[in-house]
């Protein structure tokens, strides 16, 4: 799916799939995806006796950080709903694919948040004197981030 350019693609056309398979809609657009990136750890490790004075590094966990779904409130309950069920103890674990598009609209690189699953929602501020959409935002934990 990785599709290699010249120049890099801007990062204003992207496409979110909330694991429902549907990437159309008010309910799919979302202002701002944020904090895609994932880390290993590293492990020091040396033995009593060895003979050099300095320590192997070994590889860790994998540690994915959370990522924030940002979107104008749209009078949908579906985040929500998920949220929801997930508090409620429910198998509600999906796999949430971010897919970045080129110019004419065609991905070129997609990123796979494995049994995903939301932590936290967040909605507002409200300000009676303010000009802003009313946004709302979903924070995303996950276990294994891939890329196509």
């Amino acid at each position: 799916m990785a599709v290699l350019r010249n120049d890099p693609y801007p990062d204003q056309n992207f496409l979110v799939d909330l694991g429902d398979g549907e990437t159309s809609g008010p309910q799919a657009g979302f202002q701002e995806v944020s904090g895609l990136s994932t880390s290993l750890d590293v492990i020091d490790y040396r033995t009593g006796n060895d003979r050099d004075g300095n320590v192997t590094k070994l590889t860790g966990l994998d540690r994915p950080a959370d990522v924030v779904l940002k979107r104008g409130i749209i009078g949908s309950l579906a985040l929500y709903q998920w949220y929801n069920a997930v508090r409620n103890g429910e198998p509600a674990l999906r796999t949430v694919t971010i897919m970045l598009l080129n110019e004419k609209r065609k991905p070129v690189l997609v990123w796979k948040l494995l049994r995903a699953r939301p932590i936290k929602l967040t909605f507002g501020p409200f300000n009676a004197k303010g000009t802003e959409v009313a946004m709302e935002e979903l924070t995303l934990a996950y276990e294994r981030l891939e890329m196509e």
